[in-house]
This record gives C-alpha cells, sequence and structure tokens, in this order.
C-alpha cells in the first residue's frame, strides 16, 4: 500500500511523531497553519527533533509570537499590484500560479497564506498576471513560487511556460521549489520535458540538511541536470536544524555533488511563530567565516538578509577588510594590503 502525506495531528500521531498529549495543542497549530509531510521526508526522519522532523513537524512553540513577527515579513504585500504578481524590483517579477505546497516547512516567511484549497491562479486572474507581464517590458526575469510551483500537473503547467516564452522581453523564467528533494516523484519525464523551453529555465532547489536528500531525491536532481535544466539551491539558516559548521558543509558539498550550485543562505525572516528557529546575524556571519578556506567556493552561497517592509535582499556576510590598510584571510590572520597609488 502507497503511504499519504501527513496533514493532521491524528496522522502526526499515528505516525509516531508527536505524543498523545501534545495533540490538543497541536490541533490549535494546524488550526492556524498547514501541515503536511510528504511520504519522501517521512522516510528522512530519523526523530521528530532531528534536522528533518524539527522543519516539519509542528510544535506548540509555533503559537508564541513575538513584537516583531509580522504576516507579511518581507513585505509582498505593498508590491503586489494584482493577483498572482509581486513587482518590487523593476527587472523581475514574482508569480505566483499556485498557493499550495508538497510540504509546509515550520518555519515559512509565507504561512499566513499557503495552505490546502483551492490555490491554483486560473480564468481571468491568469490571463490579468501574464497581461501584466506582456505590458512592463522592463520584466526580464519571470520567477515562479507561491506555493510551490512545481506540484502543478505538467499540462497545465506547460501552457503557462509557452505563454512567457512568446513575451520577447522575458529572457529568463526561475523557479523556487522543494520539490526535486521533499516530493522527488513528482519530477517525471513529462514535468522535466514541460520545464524545456527556447527561453532558459532555472530552477532554485530549497534544502537544508543533508539528511533531507534519499536516493529518489538525488535521481530527481540528475534527471532535471540531464535535461539540461541548470540548478542552484536556497538554504534558510535555522537554529537546530542546520546552524553549526559541520550541517553547512555537509549540506553544501551534498549539493555541488549532486550538481547544484549553493546560491543563498537566507537569514531566518520575522515571520509569526518562528523565533525558536532564528539566530543572530553574528552566529550567521561566524558560521559563513568558518566555512570560508574550508570548503571550496563552489560550495559558498551568499548569506543575505531580506529586509522587512520590502526593502529587498542584501548580503551580509563577514567582512575581511578590517582597515588600517588591511585584509584579514580565511584563517583570521590580519596582512598589510598594498593602498591604491595616487591618480597622476
Amino acid at each position: 500500500m502507497t503511504r499519504r502525506s501527513i496533514r493532521t495531528p491524528g496522522d502526526l500521531l499515528e505516525g509516531k511523531l508527536v505524543d498523545e498529549a501534545d495533540i490538543p495543542e497541536l490541533a490549535d497549530v494546524a488550526h492556524r497553519y498547514a501541515v503536511s509531510i510528504t511520504p519522501a521526508m517521512q522516510d528522512r526522519i530519523l526523530d521528530p527533533d532531528d534536522a528533518v522532523g524539527r522543519q516539519f513537524v509542528p510544535t506548540g512553540l509555533e503559537l508564541i509570537t513575538t513584537p516583531e513577527e509580522t504576516a507579511d515579513p518581507i513585505g509582498d504585500e505593498p508590491f503586489t499590484p494584482l493577483k498572482g504578481i509581486t513587482h518590487r524590483y523593476p527587472d523581475r517579477v514574482l508569480f505566483k500560479p499556485v498557493h499550495i505546497c508538497p510540504v509546509y516547512c515550520r518555519f515559512c516567511f509565507r504561512r499566513e497564506v499557503v495552505g490546502p484549497g483551492d490555490g491554483m491562479l486560473k480564468g481571468q486572474d491568469l490571463e490579468a498576471a501574464l497581461d501584466y507581464i506582456r505590458r512592463h517590458p522592463r520584466i526580464w526575469e519571470v520567477i515562479f513560487t507561491g506555493g510551490d510551483p512545481l506540484i502543478i500537473a505538467p499540462t497545465k503547467l506547460r501552457p503557462m511556460l509557452e505563454a512567457l516564452d512568446a513575451i520577447d522581453h522575458v529572457k529568463v523564467v526561475r523557479f523556487h521549489t522543494r520539490v526535486p528533494v521533499v516530493d522527488p516523484r513528482r519530477v517525471t519525464d513529462d514535468l522535466v520535458e514541460a520545464l524545456r523551453l527556447p527561453t532558459p529555465v532555472w530552477v532554485v532547489v530549497h534544502t537544508n540538511h543533508s539528511q533531507e536528500f534519499g536516493d529518489d531525491a538525488r535521481a530527481a536532481l540528475a534527471r532535471l541536470v540531464d535535461a539540461g535544466v541548470p540548478l542552484v539551491s536556497q538554504t534558510v539558516l535555522l537554529k537546530g536544524v542546520n546552524d553549526t559548521p559541520e550541517a553547512l558543509e555537509d549540506l553544501f558539498r551534498t549539493l555541488i555533488v549532486n550538481r547544484v550550485k549553493p546560491y543563498y543562505l537566507h537569514h531566518g525572516d520575522l515571520a509569526q511563530g518562528t523565533g525558536h528557529f532564528r539566530t543572530s546575524i553574528a552566529e550567521g556571519q561566524a558560521l559563513m567565516r568558518n566555512l570560508r578556506g574550508r570548503v571550496s567556493g563552489m560550495c559558498q552561497p551568499t548569506y543575505v538578509l531580506d529586509i522587512p517592509g520590502g526593502h529587498g535582499k542584501v548580503p551580509i556576510g563577514p567582512v575581511y577588510l578590517p582597515g588600517d590598510g588591511k585584509v584579514t584571510d580565511p584563517w583570521g590572520t590580519e596582512h598589510v594590503y598594498p593602498p591604491q597609488p595616487a591618480d597622476g
């Protein structure tokens, strides 16, 4: 019998991921924030409190909201001119054709707007979103997000991609997704074929720990790369999941071996009920400094902060220029660097 996704506190209890005493509190959590754990991720959870379990198994800590946390932590709403489109940067837009996911991360910055139900953009709303892209010639890149856009059936995804491919000023299409790792069965030949367009399609794979990678995930990533789809990754820095040099090193090496370039390491957003996952920026900078010189440059993502209020992402990694004409090497030793010669 094929296993199904876990979607309720009762399912969590049946799967031995929570205790019966926790069910009333978890019912409150599940009422507010969606729950889903795919069979692939159930296989990767060795303990509910391990690096994978902490990402997907809900806890009562999610009911604690601090004053700085908001329902829209990165400020999508002010830059959303119509349903399905967020336009923060001049040359690119977020295109959100779906608001459901195969799994629901307990730290998600869009946790207030994603979840079960009819989450597809369709009909007049879909056409209006595509027409917005057509009418704005500065849009160079369209980024599918949501929700998880690769949960869409290839037969429905392909017409959206063909519509974008027909827009001359759209030169790149990007997908942000967890599917290849958390629900790899969805990476079918039909899906891969749907992603093959004259307009280049890039896939950004969200993954946070090497324990997430089973043989099926590795095969799904290989299927995409072998079909010519370039892959990069994004990772969220999470307390108790990957906030050690060893965990990040293992993850980034695993990605490179699977032909995925580490792209972003995100500082945790100020989403409601996620304080137990957030590190300090100083802790993140120390981790990135520890990785420099320890692992290949290919394994180094950019550590970024999405400034609350919709002010965009900025790199916040460690600085290696302490001043006074010096530079610090990866192991912390300062060296003199010659000053720039005066013009003349």
